[in-house]
């Protein structure tokens, strides 16, 4: 007895690599990958949506005067709420965050400098230099001035 070959797919394939199930046969490994991440992605936007929509279930909800007032580390607001605030708080603060970067691009090429040669020397020497370009624009500008 013999039995028809109706040459059927699976439906599902399991993704060995991610552990995702594939509904999609015949889909490259490449873009399997791409699927992992994206279900992932999926997951996780959900799971913040459930969770704030509990959040937003259980909370207690009785605002008052004194609860919708500006809070400002205990102290009491005087005075409005406007103020005016200098652009060289802001340039001080991205001075610091370009230096702090500068020095997470020293590290990895201080340990790598006997791969990399010359090369690497002449390549952080211009990286170095073009930061030390722009602080002695910024010292000449006046913005490390402070009064």
């Amino acid at each position: 007895m013999t039995f028809p070959n109706f040459d059927l797919k699976p439906p599902v394939r399991i993704l060995a690599r991610g552990g995702v199930l594939s509904t999609l046969t015949g889909m490259s490994p490449y873009f399997e990958s791409y699927l992992t991440v994206g279900a992932f992605a999926v997951l996780g936007a959900i799971l913040v949506m459930v969770m704030l929509g509990i959040a937003a279930v259980l909370r207690p909800t009785n605002p008052t005067t004194t609860k919708m007032l500006t809070y400002e580390c205990g102290v009491d607001p005087v005075g409005s709420g406007w103020s005016q605030s200098y652009v060289r708080y802001y340039v001080f603060g991205l001075l610091f965050v370009i230096f702090d970067v500068e020095a997470v691009f020293i590290f990895p090429w201080a340990i790598v400098l006997d791969e990399l040669g010359t090369f690497g020397l002449v390549e952080m020497s211009i990286f170095i230099g073009i930061l030390i370009l722009g602080l002695v624009y910024a010292i000449r500008k006046g913005v490390l001035r402070w009064e």
